[in-house]
């Protein structure tokens, strides 16, 4: 079994899950969260699994409360110890709220890190990926201005075998050619326009390829994001979030899964956020948590083979 969080829910989590429900596209899915509200939420014809989390207080389409800060957290963890005891076989989170859960006094930067905690895991990967690319992430949710810092050779390094190694893990690609994006534009053009390219990823990819790797560059983004590129690579590796995200969202936005690397336990989720602005309006698209899901169960059979 596969277990679903709803995420926020004020969001349109619970609609999502509906839509899928309807078409009986959850069978192998439990939804982790309050059973009576979801029960609530979906037509009477739509038969789901659930394992419940009662909520502080039921939410209002489109309005974030505070009180249900602690149950959003609450059911990611349900879902990850069931992940980690072997009751399910992985995990699907849907769109959170960054802000009210800090808002509420519970320091919290994302899924991404909060899974590792959850998990003891020293060192997690965050990669999106859609019918056209796969982008993983060097540096995620940080200020522009403390990206280069956070890029070492240390750092570089662990994250790209992380990623060589999930390629295989999950994905069946035990060579998977990387391309390396330059943090800098032109790649630092040679030293004249930063670097880091010269004094940490160069030789951290060099000394990677001494291993077996197939790493290519460190490659200008803008070179490395054009359609040829793309194709040519099996995952692209971003200095930082928006460099790699902007990228693959404009090419599958609506389409594209958001996977976690590193971790013990297989996790995925949705491209986007809570759509607070049409939560409750019958708007929302479940393509993205389709995919997830798709993404998940390909995960866990690839995996038991």
């Amino acid at each position: 079994m596969i277990a679903i969080t709803l995420g926020e829910p004020a969001g349109i989590g619970v609609e999502l899950v509906a839509q899928l429900a309807m078409q009986r596209a959850l069978d192998d899915c439990v939804l982790v969260g309050d059973a009576n509200w979801i029960r609530d939420a979906l037509p009477d014809v739509a038969e789901v699994n659930v394992e419940h989390v009662p909520m502080a207080t039921r939410p209002v389409p489109g309005q974030l409360d505070q009180r249900n800060a602690e149950y959003v957290l609450e059911t990611i963890r349900v879902a990850a110890d069931g992940c980690q005891s072997g009751r399910f076989a992985a995990m699907v989170t849907g769109p959170i709220h960054k802000g009210i859960i800090n808002e509420a006094g519970i320091p919290f930067s994302g899924h991404t890190e909060y899974l590792a905690a959850l998990t003891d895991t020293p060192k997690v990967v965050m990669m999106l990926l859609n019918e056209v690319m796969r982008v993983a992430l060097v540096t995620t949710h940080l200020p522009l201005k403390d990206v280069s810092a956070q890029i070492t050779a240390a750092e570089l390094s662990q994250v790209i075998q992380i990623l060589h190694q999930d390629m295989g893990r999950k994905f069946g690609l035990k060579q998977p050619k990387i391309g390396v994006c330059g943090l800098n534009p032109h790649a630092g053009e040679g030293g004249h326009l930063g670097r880091e390219e010269l004094d940490t990823i160069i030789p951290t990819l060099d000394a990677l390829r001494q291993t077996g790797m197939d790493l290519v560059g460190p490659i200008p983004a803008d070179t490395l994001f054009t359609p040829k590129q793309v194709k040519h690579h099996d995952a692209i590796l971003a200095m930082y979030h928006d460099q790699g995200l902007a990228p693959l969202k404009y090419a599958g936005f609506g389409r594209s899964v958001n996977i976690t690397l590193g971790l013990p336990i297989i996790r995925t989720s949705v491209d986007h956020g809570t759509a607070l602005d049409i939560a409750g309006r019958g708007l929302a698209d479940a393509g993205s948590l389709q995919a997830a899901i798709d993404l998940a169960r390909s995960c866990v059979a690839r995996t038991a083979a």
